[in-house]
């Protein structure tokens, strides 16, 4: 099916956009049937209210550990506890060792 791109107007702010072939393709192949009502900044702008009101704006600082890595000996920080039983390693070292398993 061949799409083209239409213009549609936001229910929000009144404010018209463009619904583009690809993004028509992409809603059907999501299984879509209506075509949007808002405009990708209502849109935006109502998924970060709902984030935020269902609390998953809400990340409390994490404490972080700073730590020497077991491979290459680069200062890092970790966010957990280390443990002298385990090595902890460095982001770039950690990649590596967990791709040789």
């Amino acid at each position: 099916m061949s799409f083209t791109d239409k213009t549609l107007e936001c229910s929000d702010c009144g404010a018209t956009f463009v619904f583009s072939a690809q993004e028509q393709e992409f809603f059907q192949s999501k299984g879509y049937t209506n075509e949007p009502k808002r405009c990708p900044e209502c849109r935006q702008a109502r998924k970060q209210e709902r984030n935020r009101s269902s609390g998953y704006d809400y990340r409390p600082n994490r404490q972080m550990f700073p730590v020497i890595c077991a491979e290459c000996g680069k200062e890092t920080e970790v966010p957990f506890q280390p443990r002298e039983d385990r090595p902890v390693y460095c982001s770039d070292c950690f990649r590596k060792v967990r791709a040789n398993r």
